[in-house]
């Protein structure tokens, strides 16, 4: 996307902001959708004016509104969608769709990447009931996307590591604890072994040698084994820790045709290990 004019939509949320900032930084020119639904939100109304102040041009713009949608659309080459997940609930699903309906409309998108950045929800068909709507929405959008033959790129990101490296995936804090870890899974499944091996024994290396401890590492830490009671009450968060530590979901495939490993895909990106990243909770 060498010099491609992008578009962000949901600049402000945790991913958006972040693209704007790459985007930014590698040289687009990176236009940003002023949705005339932000109110009163003071915070996200000075975001927008400091990526203005970095370079970003403010496109405004209204979901309500489908001509100012294809407006913003047609000054660009490329639309990123960042909407935030809770937007896939309930009727708010139509923003993408609205999206898709302007960007089909203006006809000039060389390429439109949908929100999606969570697991891929073309493999999880299979999934528990509770949060399973989210996986059907975005399949819902991808449709729209390939029937309108838009020009697509979908990113299947999985983890955040904001939201499970840092805290090493425990439900009750983004912090890593430091007396005890409890490992979700069996013991059997990949997810575990991808849990062991890449984050906890990484993690504890590191603050061992912090701390000059000359101990064991199984003295160190007590592991708990947990089997997660997923009951038709629980909220959607437990179904996806089931789906992860449980069935290794994020593991078990191979990637196959139609996709790339984004390591593979841009090798010259030096990406940031997890020993490197833990180091900042030190």
């Amino acid at each position: 996307m060498s010099n491609s004019r992008i578009l962000v939509v949901g600049a402000t949320g945790y991913v958006g902001k972040r693209i704007v900032k790459a985007s930014l930084a590698q040289g687009h020119p990176t236009h940003v959708l002023t949705r005339r639904e932000i109110g009163f939100d003071i915070e996200k109304v000075q975001m927008l004016l400091t990526f203005e102040e970095q370079g970003a041009r403010l496109v405004e713009g209204s979901f309500s509104d489908h001509q100012s949608l294809v407006d913003a659309v047609k000054q660009v080459d490329v639309v990123i969608c960042a909407i935030s997940g809770v937007q896939f609930r309930s009727h708010n699903i139509l923003l993408q769709l609205k999206l898709v309906d302007a960007i089909k409309e203006a006809g000039n998108i060389k390429r439109f990447l949908p929100s999606e950045f969570g697991m891929d929800p073309s493999r999880m068909g299979h999934a528990l009931e509770i949060g399973k709507e989210t996986f059907g929405d975005k399949m819902i959008v991808r449709k729209a996307i390939e029937d309108a033959k838009i020009p697509y790129t979908y990113i299947s990101a999985n983890c955040f590591a904001g939201y499970f490296v840092g805290g090493l995936s425990q439900l009750d804090s983004l912090m890593p604890p430091r007396d005890r870890v409890r490992i979700y899974g069996d013991g059997n499944r990949k997810g575990m072994v991808s849990f062991m091996s890449v984050w906890v024994v990484q993690y504890v290396t590191i603050f061992m040698t912090s701390f000059d401890l000359l101990i064991t590492f199984f003295k160190t830490y007590r592991f708990e084994s947990i089997l997660v009671n997923v009951e038709p009450a629980i909220e959607a968060a437990y179904a996806r820790i089931y789906h992860i530590y449980y069935e290794g979901c994020t593991m078990n495939f191979e990637i196959g045709e139609g996709g790339e490993e984004a390591s593979k895909l841009y090798p010259e990106v030096r990406y940031t290990r997890v020993d490197e990243y833990l180091r900042r909770y030190l």
